[in-house]
């Protein structure tokens, strides 16, 4: 199943992602960086930011509680020497059922980075710090 999931959305943990558990189907996650939100210090501006409709559509620069997680993305990747995107697919991966992050780069040493992800495992805590302040979102799907 492709759902959009990541630490910033986690809307699918209501339905889709125990359900898809329970049948055994694997999830394969898109968006797992939120378009680029948990790969920089939140706030943040890139062109691609400024210029990306369907982001804006998505996600809410103004939300608190993700800028909340982005800070603590920020304080677990550099208590473990990774970046801010291998914690946020280390998260993901820590997940059952997930099989792959549907993940995109524009440059080849991207790609070298976040695929150093499957190298980090979290410790139950510092999965409770980047989980303990989300708050449930509306469910966003495309216009």
């Amino acid at each position: 199943m492709q759902d959009h999931y990541n630490l910033i959305y986690r809307e699918e943990e209501r339905e889709m992602l125990p359900l898809c558990y329970q049948e055994g189907v694997a999830v394969i996650p898109w968006s797992p960086l939120a378009r680029g939100r948990l790969t920089r210090p939140w706030g943040e501006t890139t062109a691609r930011l400024v210029s990306d409709e369907v982001g804006k559509n998505l996600y809410k620069e103004s939300d608190e509680n993700d800028a909340q997680i982005a800070e603590r993305l920020t304080g677990v990747s550099e208590e473990l020497g990774a970046t801010r995107a291998q914690v946020a697919l280390a998260w993901l991966l820590s997940k059952p059922g997930i099989a792959a992050p549907i993940i995109g780069t524009s440059r080849e040493e991207q790609l070298d980075e976040l695929l150093n992800a499957v190298d980090i495992t979290l410790k139950p805590e510092q999965i409770a710090e980047l989980e303990t302040p989300y708050k449930p979102h509306p469910v966003v799907g495309f216009k």
